[in-house]
């Protein structure tokens, strides 16, 4: 049965390579609960990553439906697609993706602009955010003065800028030394138990095993539980 938060059914998607098509998800059925703390498993290749793009509306399917807040994605046009991305998904990435000449508050506020709105608020939220992921003191500095951890938790910020309904991370850890990832899902903790959805994407078992349930993805397939050969 299916929830009005989020749903997929049977979702495909292929691609054309010459004469070949390649099957890289393979009838993907998943549901998710508002506030909810997910992680989808899986190794290179695995099909995790298109999952990740098709679930934060930067690809569409070959075929199935995935439904968020009762809109079937497939009816939406470009420009409602994009008002999805930029207002109610949080995109947190592994290599944090900041734009060097900007320093934290600047960072934090690009997707309020892509958003409309004003300076004055655009600063206001990216000052409350930063001090949410423990930057008080860092909100001036450019990238290049930052730590990595430091980087993602600028990086959390922005995402969390729009108050999305939905946080989508991908190998949020991949970029950081194991005591510094451990700060970070720490922060997720924190997120959730605050009644966030987050939707993580991992190859790591252990950083996985932080979410309050794993799915497992391999050769485009979807398992409850872990499943990682």
């Amino acid at each position: 049965m299916s929830n009005d938060f989020f749903s997929m059914r049977g979702i495909v998607k292929q691609y054309q390579m010459g004469d070949e098509v390649s099957t890289v998800l393979k009838g993907i059925d998943l549901d998710i609960e508002e506030g909810e703390f997910l992680s989808i498993l899986g190794p290179s290749g695995s099909g995790k990553s298109t999952l990740m793009n098709i679930i934060g509306c930067l690809d569409t399917p070959t075929a199935g439906t995935y439904t968020l807040h009762g809109r079937l994605i497939r009816d939406l046009d470009q420009k409602q697609l994009a008002r999805i991305r930029s207002r109610e998904i949080g995109f947190i990435f592994q290599q944090f993706q900041l734009l060097p000449r900007l320093n934290a508050i600047k960072n934090v506020e690009l997707p309020l602009v892509y958003a409309g709105v004003s300076q004055r608020e655009r600063t206001r939220r990216a000052r409350e955010m930063l001090m949410r992921v423990g930057l008080k003191d860092r909100m001036e500095h450019f990238p290049n003065q930052l730590s990595g951890g430091q980087q993602q938790r600028v990086a959390i910020a922005r995402a969390l800028a729009t108050n999305p309904t939905l946080l989508l991370a991908d190998e949020p850890t991949g970029a950081l030394d194991q005591a510094t990832g451990e700060q970070v899902m720490s922060l997720f903790h924190e997120l959730h138990d605050e009644g966030r959805t987050i939707v993580m994407i991992t190859h790591d078992l252990k950083i996985a095993k932080h979410a309050s349930r794993v799915v497992s993805i391999l050769d485009g397939e979807l398992s409850e539980g872990v499943r990682y050969d």
